[in-house]
């Protein structure tokens, strides 16, 4: 059973009132405030994070670099309209500049050589996620792959804005850093405005079924994501 710590504060998003990302969340509430109060959280925040934790933790989400580079570049390929085809693209650009760049200054921090996070034994949770985000991509589906990416990034920011002081070592505080902020919650709006854009609303059969599959991915993306944090304490 995972360690939940129920007080923190819910991310300043902005949602449709009776709108589908509101029924959506609403339906994984309890997999997903477990995963945002989640003991890995609360210890990150209190700095207080095991580095033997802090190294599995971290060689186990840097796998998901090159799976998420693709599921923007599809989002580039499959998006219906030149604007969001850029804002993609522009993120793109944020991952090589900021979040590669944390990744390699926290290896060195806790002392994981480019040998252990190069190619590691993937944990089940990580080979789950991952293989979800390439199942995304191989859909071509722009509604399926914003999904996945708006559970990616908003659950992170729900409980990256906690109002807590921050940490003192830069392993803790920049892997905090990098899930809040203006920049990153304007992304997260613009993930799940996109989503609720172009959510299938028709009463006809395959609008129908393309909605089940959307609630499928997102139960099942929620649940990975709270294994993510388990999964991280379990030894050998």
């Amino acid at each position: 059973m995972s360690d939940v710590d129920t007080k923190h504060t819910i991310s300043s998003i902005r949602l449709t009132p009776g709108g589908p990302v509101a029924a959506l969340r609403a339906e994984a509430s309890s997999a997903w405030e477990a995963a945002v109060g989640h003991r890995f959280v609360t210890e990150l925040f209190a700095g207080t994070v095991d580095d033997s934790v802090m190294r599995k933790y971290l060689i186990q989400d840097y796998q998901f670099f090159e799976s998420f580079l693709s599921m923007l570049g599809a989002c580039v390929a499959y998006g219906d309209a030149v604007g969001p085809k850029l804002r993609f693209a522009k993120q793109l650009g944020f991952l090589e500049a900021d979040e590669d760049s944390y990744f390699l200054t926290a290896f060195a921090e806790v002392g994981v050589p480019a040998t252990d996070y190069a190619d590691p034994q993937l944990t089940g949770p990580t080979e789950g996620f991952r293989d979800l985000m390439y199942e995304a991509v191989d859909s071509a589906s722009y509604a399926d792959l914003l999904v996945v990416l708006v559970i990616a990034e908003w659950l992170y920011l729900d409980w990256g804005e906690r109002s807590e002081p921050m940490p003192v070592r830069r392993v803790h505080s920049g892997w905090i850093e990098l899930h809040r902020g203006e920049d990153f919650r304007a992304w997260v709006q613009f993930l799940i405005d996109e989503l609720e854009r172009v959510f299938p609303t028709g009463e006809d059969a395959e609008s129908a079924a393309v909605r089940d599959r959307l609630s499928r991915i997102w139960h099942r993306a929620v649940e990975l994501e709270l294994a993510f944090f388990d999964e991280a304490y379990v030894q050998g």
